[in-house]
């Protein structure tokens, strides 16, 4: 099943200022989802941003409240994104089947929010290199669950090239020039 740009939106999870800190590998997640926003930016991928109870747990790191500074931000207290109606009504409204998921942390919002997607008839693309949690083999056993559940795993420079599709597309040298 090919992902097309079309037929595609992202969903950002928590990547926030008290609780990015004490996440695995958190400066290479920086570091890989801001290449991964930045290219599909240039794909023109419309961007759905949620934070997690933000007067506890801070907004969106800076690079990439910067990147994403035209988006909305949806605050929510539930764990799946899925479960707050207002980001809810902004994924179904959106008319896109391909759901783009990436954030923190990967066992707990962005694991329930890709089985609620899947439950709502959304097929989630899951950026396993721009996810992660405190703890490592909480990452691992839940990129298993989420792909036995029918999220489709991917990494964030495969994803742009397919999302490219060709290097005659109008961004391919921007997006390969990112990948470097």
């Amino acid at each position: 099943m090919r992902i097309e740009p079309n037929k595609t939106q992202a969903l950002v999870i928590d990547i926030q200022e008290k609780l990015f800190p004490h996440i695995n590998n958190n400066e290479q997640l920086l570091q890989n989802t801001v290449t991964l926003i930045k290219g599909l930016k240039l794909l023109e991928i419309p961007f759905i941003l949620n934070e997690q109870y933000p007067k506890g747990l801070g907004h969106t790191v800076e690079p990439i409240k910067e990147l994403l500074k035209d988006e909305i931000a949806y605050e929510k207290v539930t764990f799946s994104c899925c479960q707050t109606e207002a980001t809810m009504h902004a994924i179904k409204n959106k008319n896109k089947k391909f759901v783009i998921v990436f954030g923190v942390e990967a066992h707990v919002c962005v694991l329930q929010s890709v089985l609620d997607l899947l439950e709502a008839g959304f097929t989630p693309v899951l950026v396993t290199d721009c996810i992660d949690s405190r703890n490592s083999n909480d990452k691992r056993v839940a990129i298993e669950r989420m792909t036995q559940a029918g999220a489709i795993p991917t990494t964030y420079e495969s994803l742009l090239f397919e999302l490219c599709a060709s290097a005659k597309n109008k961004v391919f040298k921007e997006i390969s020039n990112l990948i470097k």
